[in-house]
């Protein structure tokens, strides 16, 4: 019989979590012919959830946990779910409900019957979602794939299955600053995608803002392309070439003219300009030199302050 590890990160998810239980022991039942152990990982909520999840642990010893120490984001929790995984697959949910577990059969099919290393899944709507933040999430998607050669798919949601060797080759990326999105698509394989409908929250409230979203699309676009430092060296020398033309500009007029002082508000213009690209440059070396500075410290990505998995 094989066996299916459900990685369920959770912060201030006291409210889904039994949503999300009960629906699983439904989705286990219509799939008998398999064993199944779910890993809630705590990221250090600040309301009961870890409670919630030793009660369910108790009385089912299907349901194992991982309590973080402090919040070390989703990415750590992924992360520390995928490398206590112990399944013949590996499969991600979100425990909102907003990634549906009925979906799961059909996966595993896709797996065994036709041969797929990973089944992913992607929303071809955002309904319910604010305007704003899903024009913004769409403009990150073709931007980013136009300066990666990592596919990172519009819609793309973390809730995927995976054989076992695709997690072992996930495992092998032990980087620090982490964007899950990218990694699954930079180790390969061959992935079938899943589309379906956007999902309300089953309750709760989001915890991603739009300024955590924002931080999340500038760690992808660091993690998986170094376009940002081109287009800084290019900006550059453009403003090398303008600043020579001026040059030769205000050298002209003043030998033809005899004019050498007009001109300075644009003078100030330029100047502000200049300053300010010189700064958006700055700012990008300093994210890679921030990123390089956190992966050669060699911090644990996480630290479990309690679990129930037996480490033997």
């Amino acid at each position: 019989m094989k066996k299916i590890s459900v990685i369920v990160p959770c912060y201030n998810e006291q409210e889904a979590v039994p949503f999300f239980y009960e629906e699983m022991v439904r989705v286990e039942k219509s799939m008998q012919n398999y064993s199944f152990e779910l890993i809630f990982v705590n990221d250090g909520s600040k309301d009961n959830t870890i409670n919630v999840v030793r009660e369910l642990a108790a009385k089912d010893e299907q349901v194992k946990f991982i309590d973080f120490s402090r919040n070390f984001g989703k990415e750590a929790a992924i992360y520390a779910g995928l490398s206590n995984a112990t399944g013949d697959y590996v499969v991600m949910m979100d425990a909102d409900l907003q990634d549906p577990p009925a979906l799961l059969p059909e996966m595993v099919r896709y797996i065994e019957e036709e041969g797929y290393d990973s089944v992913a899944t992607r929303r071809v709507t955002r309904k319910g979602e604010p305007p704003i933040r899903s024009f913004f999430a769409r403009c990150f998607y073709k931007l980013i794939n136009k300066m990666s050669k990592t596919e990172i798919v519009d819609g793309a949601r973390d809730y995927r299955l995976m054989t076992r060797r695709f997690v072992n080759s996930l495992l092998e990326l032990s980087e620090y600053n982490r964007f899950s999105k990218g990694l699954f698509g930079w180790v390969g394989y061959k992935t079938k995608w899943l589309e379906f409908e956007n999902v309300e929250r089953v309750a709760g409230e989001t915890k991603w803002s739009f300024w955590k979203l924002f931080l999340y699309s500038i760690e992808g676009i660091v993690g998986f392309s170094t376009a940002p430092l081109a287009f800084s060296a290019v900006v550059g020398i453009v403003f090398c070439i303008v600043a020579f033309l001026f040059i030769c500009v205000i050298v002209v007029k003043t030998l033809v003219f005899g004019d050498p002082v007009s001109g300075w508000p644009s003078m100030v213009c330029t100047s502000l300009l200049v300053g300010g690209i010189q700064l958006f440059c700055i700012g990008i070396l300093g994210e890679y030199l921030a990123k390089t500075y956190l992966e050669v410290k060699k911090r644990p990505i996480y630290i479990c302050k309690d679990t129930n998995i037996d480490k033997e």
